[in-house]
């Protein structure tokens, strides 16, 4: 473990980052191209966490077949690579959060459904230092809830499941951390309420960074 506490593998989406508007405004620029009907805000948050693929498909109309998804995904990838940073924030005390784990000794990762170019830029541009290895969506391995990214990460972080903790605002990040073998926290500030995150067995939830920096102390101590 090269003599840090531990490691706490954080989402992106919804977690760190508020991405919610320029995901939506991405979607809907790709299906205005192709003369189909927008998305509200409410919709998209209830649309993403399981990969921009999904995201597109499930913005799409039912009857809209293969090519039409196809053609508007190519749209919103374009749209969203050139417009990924307009909008988006850091949630208020995450950066703040992310110094003080680091100067308590933790390693920090991200683990993104987010292809890993957009997220790799909105880490270097929000995050610049605060992060040991960002891995998103890429070639080869699954998107989460697989425990492909995490494991990736714990290798080469060098640590073991038993020594990280992963941090989520959705259904999926709990079975990523399940499916893992790693400790979870939810955080409620993101893109699923707090009923949502107990429906779907989240045990340890925090409503603000102070909260979750309290949560991550205490694993870090048992």
């Amino acid at each position: 473990m090269s003599g840090r506490r531990g490691l706490l593998i954080f989402d992106l989406d919804g977690t760190l980052l508020d991405t919610l508007d320029d995901l939506a405004s991405s979607v809907n620029r790709a299906l205005a191209r192709r003369g189909l009907p927008a998305r509200s805000r409410e919709e998209i948050r209830d649309f993403v966490g399981d990969g921009v693929r999904l995201l597109v498909r499930r913005s799409l109309p039912p009857e809209a077949g293969p090519e039409t998804q196809q053609a508007v995904f190519a749209d919103f990838a374009a749209d969203y690579g050139e417009h990924c940073a307009e909008q988006t924030r850091p949630y208020p005390g995450i950066p703040e959060l992310l110094a003080e784990t680091q100067r308590l000794g933790f390693a920090a990762a991200v683990v993104s459904n987010k292809p890993q170019r957009e997220a790799a830029a909105l880490c270097r541009r929000f995050f610049p230092g605060l992060l040991d290895c960002v891995a998103g969506e890429r070639p080869g391995c699954a998107r989460k809830p697989a425990p492909d990214l995490p494991r990736l990460v714990l290798r080469e972080l060098g640590f073991s499941p038993e020594q990280a903790c992963y941090i989520g605002d959705s259904q999926v990040d709990i079975a990523t951390a399940r499916s893992a073998g790693l400790a979870c926290v939810s955080v409620c500030w993101g893109f699923r309420r707090k009923e949502q995150l107990l429906a779907a067995g989240a045990e340890l939830i925090a409503e603000d960074p102070p909260a979750l920096l309290a949560l991550l102390e205490a694993w870090a101590g048992e």
